[in-house]
């Protein structure tokens, strides 16, 4: 992703919120509402964010024209620009995957925990059908949520969709009223991608049955959505002793299935969910029983579902992390007792490069607590009963030495407690 061109931000603290600017009359709708919101309450400083897809001719030109509009509104711009080869797997899917980690990107750097998508009760009554053909449960048929946290390191940035209960006629009318100016993307008109095939040819024929079919189907989404929030309360309760913080145990699962299966594939999905999973078909959830059904207790089995890994080992399906991500130092409050990194020689260490990130070779050593000896990392990945796949852990070295390894522990003999300090964390790149 690249990025370019961006407006200057205010250095003043504050609350922020973006809004995501395709440059179409939806988003231009919301931006204008938004912009004459703040206008009269001055409740929040915005920035318009822009994904530049690269996938027609006009995006240069959309660009361009989202960058003059945040200039009007007088707000910060910024944008990304996503790169895609049109002949590998599903375009919509990549396309709409790589929007959301380009908009979450965006929020993160400039520290926006408020985001706010154009997303109508068409597009609301487009996804019912969507997902009705793919043969979805409650959980997919519930389609788009108003608001929901997005699965960040952190997970402060929330997704905002205002615009659920308006149908497209509303906002039209709304930017004819205004005098609100937008461009048009032609791929919108292209049969070939289903969205659009139902929306021309589906929705058009349901609204001559049922006038009210747009703002029904969107209200189906909503009652759907109330269902599954009572499916995920039910799983918590089904699971509280087999859901562990980062699994599922075996033998609890399958004493469960025994007994009621439609109870256990919710634990399971809502356990899938958590982990930022899409759901399974009924035919691979089928096919999970029967592996595990046949398994021995101590042996080990692996599956690959939505590009990530899950693994049974000793006992527990686990999700497999193997991303990539970096060292960050996250400063200590004066007030906090949190030992830590002195903050002066983590920044000495910075200028003159001496800070580096490493894979395990495997005769490192560390000591993670007081009053006793460095250990070797395999005896401390063994007493933590850490699952071999987690033991690549990455190091953090300063000054030649070893200071942190992920998920084991920090230098004890290098922290202190008193004077800044700096706390280094492993953060995955989600």
């Amino acid at each position: 992703m690249a990025s370019s061109r961006k407006s200057q931000p205010s250095l003043k603290p504050g609350n922020r919120i973006a809004v995501a600017l395709s440059g179409g009359l939806d988003s231009v709708v919301l931006l204008d509402t938004v912009c004459k919101a703040h206008a009269k309450y001055k409740s929040a400083e915005i920035y318009a964010f822009h994904i530049h897809h690269g996938l027609q001719k006009q995006a240069d030109d959309w660009l361009i024209f989202c960058e003059k509009l945040a200039k009007k509104y007088q707000i910060h711009f910024d944008f990304r620009l996503l790169h895609f080869c049109k002949e590998e797997g599903n375009i919509e899917a990549n396309a709409r995957a790589g929007r959301y980690e380009a908009l979450e990107d965006l929020c993160a750097e400039y520290d926006i925990n408020d985001i706010f998508l154009a997303h109508h009760q068409n597009d609301q009554a487009e996804t019912v059908l969507l997902q009705l053909l793919r043969g979805a449960g409650v959980a997919g048929l519930a389609a788009m949520p108003a608001s929901r946290k997005l699965k960040t390191t952190d997970g402060k940035i929330t997704l905002w969709r205002p615009l659920l209960d308006q149908s497209k006629k509303q906002l039209e009318a709304y930017a004819k009223k205004h005098k609100l100016k937008w461009v048009e993307d032609p791929s919108n008109q292209d049969s070939k991608y289903r969205r659009n095939a139902i929306r021309k040819t589906v929705i058009t024929a349901l609204e001559k049955i049922q006038p009210e079919a747009i703002a029904n189907l969107a209200r189906s989404a909503a009652l759907l959505g109330e269902a599954q929030g009572l499916l995920d309360r039910l799983a918590t309760q089904d699971g509280k002793a087999i859901l562990l913080k980062n699994g599922v145990q075996l033998k609890q699962v399958l004493e469960l299935a025994k007994k009621d299966l439609p109870a256990a594939n919710n634990v399971l999905r809502y356990w899938l969910k958590a982990s930022g999973l899409t759901m399974p078909s009924q035919e691979r959830l089928a096919g999970w029983w029967r592996d595990l059904e046949a398994v021995k207790a101590d042996a080990q089995l692996e599956w690959v579902h939505d590009e990530r890994v899950i693994r049974l080992w000793r006992g527990t399906l686990q999700v497999v992390d193997e991303t990539a991500g970096e060292w960050v130092f996250k400063s200590i409050p004066s007030s906090s007792e949190t030992l830590g990194l002195p903050s002066k020689w983590v920044k000495e260490a910075q200028q003159k490069g001496q800070i580096t990130q490493v894979n395990r070779s495997g005769s490192e050593k560390i000591q993670i607590k007081a009053k006793t000896p460095r250990k070797t990392l395999k005896n401390l990945f063994q007493e933590g009963d850490i699952p071999p796949w987690q033991r690549k852990a990455p190091l953090l070295f300063i000054n030649g030495d070893l200071i942190a390894v992920a998920g084991v522990g920090l230098s004890y003999p290098h922290l202190v407690n008193t004077g800044p300090r700096v706390l280094p964390e492993w953060q995955q790149k989600v």
